[in-house]
Order: structure tokens, then sequence, then C-alpha cells
């Protein structure tokens, strides 16, 4: 009987270990990449759309617009919990997938139905209704279902596929997911160039109704091409929830505030699981190893060895697994400010608009696919460092070359603040051209100035965005243990989701000081009347407060996944010849 049940399980493993792989690359990234295409092309003009067809103004329409992108960049870390410690990565990117296709299909009637959306302004007094209630939550459920649907697609997407490839016993491992890595973001910025090129070329010239009509066909494509492969994904289940684990981690902690710690020698003093080898806690953080301090052996341990009580005593690996989580989010905060400068969507169409969009006399790029060239310079980087760079350098040291995920974060952030300042020189460049062309008061006039010349601040804000997001989700990836795969895929998307929201109040602070007096705000409708040069400086500066706090944590972090053993300790704690080692050391010291 036992040699049958053995013989079971050994078959369930073999097919277990024949599931994954590349074969299941297509269909991971094909409706990571269908999602893509149907949810970015639908917010490069958004902010033309409510303001012909909602008759918003330009800053409560670019203030929603902010809301929209942060909810759509704080599902992710939502989803990541969920999927880690309850449902598993496969069904949250089926149900995010569907809600994403109900999204797309009530924006698609907002255009398509006459009253979901005010009538147009009449011509002769020209007052516009604003839309009712009943009108706008049409246009919110929209926006909020495509939030939940990226939301879960895109951080859970990126780590389900890393799990069909990583294998962290296998030397190459490494190069392996960094490889991973940076072909997948190639692949989403090659969706999101098409969104913002083909997709919006349709909604300018065919209309909202056939542009959000092909969004939604994208995405029904894309939930198909997703649950047809179902059989060949290797679909790991969750073991535990991460968020209950960090709470009683915290709650016991303090309960055990008092506590003495043990001698740096002894065994047996903390709680580990009994299939683990690992006996203590890492020494950083310390204050919360003692949630895994055992008091009294015959209350605190069942019989099993687990912890009687989990909210009186918890494992070294749970309390190793939030340390990580706090030891990255000062490297993690760093991204923000380049998040709130990558977020800035809206009034580079609106400059776009304004100047001369032609490349031919019959040929002109629409104002909402300008962002394509923040994605060509993305994916021809990433191509170039994987597939030139890297193997060059190599060949001439005669040896693997790498460059570190800081010194790439770092890079990326000091591009971010070249853009900024960039952009503000641009803006100053434009807005003087257009007043001396006479058009102060006439916002839509197309002025005599190529708008080529927004050019270099989207290819260095691309280059920003492959070297620092690119850097932190390996980075995030890396230092994080296996069971918060996802947490460490969301946790940039999460960064985006707080840079929209400041960015949300950056806007709204300038507009509300700048404004005073009767003076117009640099936000203003009319960019030409506004200061959106001067809005850019403000950001450039924060930039740079940014880039020397990134040196500050860089350097209080310490190594990271260059060194595999002090990442291995950090990661997992103490095993027992390190404590043993380390508690010689000790009392020698003492000694």
């Amino acid at each position: 009987m036992e040699d049958k049940m053995e013989e079971s399980s050994d078959r369930r493993e073999m097919r277990r270990s024949k599931k994954g792989g590349l074969i299941t690359m297509p269909f991971i990234i094909g409706n990571e990449s269908l999602e893509k295409v149907a949810g970015y092309a639908v917010v490069p003009n958004m902010i033309l759309y409510l303001i012909k067809d909602y008759h918003m103004s330009v800053a409560k329409g670019t203030n929603i617009l902010f809301y929209w992108q942060a909810a759509t960049n704080f599902t992710p870390i939502l989803a990541a919990f969920v999927a880690d410690s309850y449902l598993g990565r496969f069904l949250i990117i089926g149900f995010a997938s569907i809600c994403s296709l109900l999204g797309m299909i009530l924006l698609w009637l907002t255009a398509m139905v006459p009253e979901s959306k005010p009538p147009t302004c009449d011509l002769l007094t020209q007052r516009c209704r604003s839309p009712t209630a009943a009108q706008m939550s049409l246009l919110i459920s929209s926006f909020v279902l495509i939030s939940i649907g990226a939301g879960g697609v895109r951080p859970c997407s990126l780590a389900f596929g890393a799990d069909q490839l990583d294998q962290r016993d296998n030397p190459k491992n490494d190069r392996v997911l960094e490889s991973f890595f940076g072909w997948y973001y190639a692949s989403a910025a090659i969706s999101v160039l098409i969104a913002l090129t083909g997709i919006v070329y349709i909604q300018d010239h065919l209309g909202y109704r056939v542009g959000f009509g092909v969004s939604a066909i994208l995405m029904l494509l894309s939930v198909l091409l997703f649950f047809i492969a179902s059989p060949l994904y290797l679909k790991l289940n969750p073991s535990k929830s991460l968020l209950t684990g960090f709470m009683q981690v915290m709650v016991v902690a303090y309960k055990n505030r008092n506590l003495t710690f043990p001698l740096p020698d002894s065994t047996g003093s903390y709680h580990h699981r009994r299939d683990s080898n690992i006996v203590a806690p890492t020494h950083k953080l310390r204050f919360l190893n003692k949630a895994c301090i055992i008091k009294n052996p015959g209350q605190d341990i069942a019989s099993d060895g687990s912890a009687s009580n989990p909210w009186s005593l918890c494992a070294v690996e749970q309390v190793e697994e939030l340390k990580a989580l706090i030891k990255v989010l000062p490297l993690w905060s760093t991204g923000i400010i380049m998040s709130i400068n990558l977020s800035q969507n809206s009034f580079p169409v609106l400059q776009a608009s304004s100047m001369d969009r032609h490349l031919t006399t019959k040929f002109q790029i629409p104002a909402g696919s300008y962002g394509m060239f923040n994605i060509i310079s993305l994916a021809l980087w990433v191509i170039l460092y994987d597939r030139a760079i890297l193997p060059m350098a190599s060949k001439l040291k005669g040896k693997p070359v790498r460059f570190s995920v800081k010194l790439r974060m770092g890079i990326g952030l000091f591009l971010t603040c070249l853009a900024m300042a960039v952009s503000a020189i641009v803006e100053n460049a434009r807005r003087r051209k257009a007043i001396r062309e006479g058009f102060l008061n006439n916002p839509h006039a197309v002025l005599n100035m190529s708008a080529l010349w927004l050019v270099p601040q989207f290819c260095l804000n691309g280059l920003a965005e492959a070297f620092t997001a690119i850097g932190q989700t390996e980075f995030f990836y890396s230092e994080l243990p296996k069971s918060m795969s996802s947490i460490a895929a969301a946790l940039f998307g999460l960064g985006l989701a707080v840079a929209n929201l400041l960015a949300s109040v950056v806007v709204s602070i300038i507009d509300d000081i700048t404004s005073r007096g009767g003076k117009e705000c640099w936000v203003s409708s009319n960019i030409n009347k506004g200061r959106i040069d001067s809005y850019y400086w403000v950001l450039t500066i924060l930039s740079v407060i940014n880039l020397l706090y990134y040196f500050v944590c860089a350097w209080a972090y310490g190594p990271c996944g260059d060194q595999p053993t002090k990442l291995t300790r950090a990661r997992n704690g103490l095993r027992k010849e390190e404590l043993a080692n380390l508690g010689t050391k000790e009392m020698k010291g003492k000694a």
C-alpha cells in the first residue's frame, strides 16, 4: 500500500515537472501584451476625451487621470497579496483579465451610447452641460474595472512567468531571470508602442467608437489566449497568508518587547519550522527577533512542532520575510519621484497638440503617440544591453560581466533629473514662441515649431525607466523570498500608485498657490498663459534631492544580490553552522 502511495506521489511529481517551461511563455506574455495594448491605448487621448466630450477643465481631468493611474498601480499590491496568500497567481490573472474586458466594454459604451455623456456644447451661448451623476458613474466604473484588471494581470503575470522558469538550484538561474525580466519588459514595451501608435491613430482618425471597440476586442483575445493554455501552466499553490504572517510578527514582537535575547551560541531558543535548518534570525532589525523567542517549550510548541498559538509565537522564517520587506522599502521609495515624472502624460499631449506634428505634408503623428519614443528608447536599450553591451564587456574582460542593480537604479534616477530639466527648457521655448506669434489667448493654435522637440525628454524618461524600473523589479525579486514573488513584482507598481497620488497633490497645490490673487495658474487650461515649464522645474529640483536620498539609502542597505552568501543570510536567517561560528566569535570577543 505504501509503495503504491509513493508511486502515485512520484507520478504527480513527474507530471508537475513536465509543466511550465518556455512553452508557456507565448501565452503568458501574449495575455500581458494584449492587455497592455488594450489598456495603454485608452490613456493618451483620455484627457482630450474628458475635455471635449465630458466638458472638464484641464486641472480636473488631469487629477481624475492621476487617480485612475493611482488605482491602476495600487491594485497590483492587493492582487499580489491575495495571489501569494490565498488564490494563487493563475486564478488572479484569469479573474483580472475578465474584469479588464468588462471595463473595456463599459468604456466603449460611453462612446457608443449618446445618453452616456453630456450633450455637445451650445455654439450660440457657449454653454456646456456637466456630466450627470449616472454618466460619471458609468465612466468611473469602467476606469475601476480596467484598474482591477491591470492590477491583477501585470504583477502576477510577471511572477507567474518567472515561476515557469525559476530554478534556484541552477547556477545560471540569475542570468536566466535577468534575461527573462529584460525581454519581458521589451515585449511589454513593444505592446505599449503599438497602443500609442496604431490604436491611438485609430482613435484620432476613426473616432473613439472604433478606437475603444478595438481595445475591447484585443482584451477579449487576451482572455482567450490565457485560458486556452491552462493545462500547460505550473500552478503553485499559496502556502500561507503573508499579510497575516506580517501582522503576527509585529503583534508578537510588541508583546515580547520586554524579553531578553538568548545567548548567541544557545540552540533551541528560537522557533523554526520542522523542515528548515534555519535555527536563528539575522541581527538586522533585531527587535523583531523577539517574535520567535520560545518562552516555554511545553506550552508554546505543539506536538507537530508548530506554534501552539501563532499570535504568541512566530517562526524564524516569518520574521525574516517581514525583515526582507522592510529592508527594501527605503530603496523602493527612491523610485517614487521618478514615477511622478513618468506619470506626466496629460501635459505633453497638450503641448504636442499645440505644435507642428507633421512628418510629411500628409502624415502627422497623433498628439497622444509621442509617448512611443519613451517605449522605443526603453526597448532598444534592453535589446542592446542584453545582446550587445553585456556580451562585448564579458568578451573584453574574459569573464561574465553584470552591472549591479544598484548602479542601474542610480543611473536611471540621474537620467530622470535630466529628462525633467530638458522638459522645462523645451516648454519654455514653446511658450515664448506662442507669445511671439500672438497666440497667448489661443491655446488651440498650432505653432510653427516641430513637436519633435519633445522627443529628447521622452527618450531620457525611457532610458530612466529601463535602468530603474527593470533594476528595481530584479532587485525586489532577488532580495525577497520566493513566497513573496508577486509582491516583489508589484512593489514597483505600488511606487507608481503612490507617485500618481503625490502627482495629483503637487498639481493641486501648484494650482491653488499660483492662482491666488486672480493670477493665471501654472497648470491653466490655456497652456500658453500657464507656466508648465516652472512646474517641470519643480519636478527637476525634487528629482535632484531624490538622487541624493538614493545614495544614502543604497549605502545604508549594504550588499545585495551581487554577493550570494550575504543575500542568503539576509533572506533566510542564520543556519546552524553560522550560529555556532557567531557564538564562538562573540565569546572570544568577550574574553
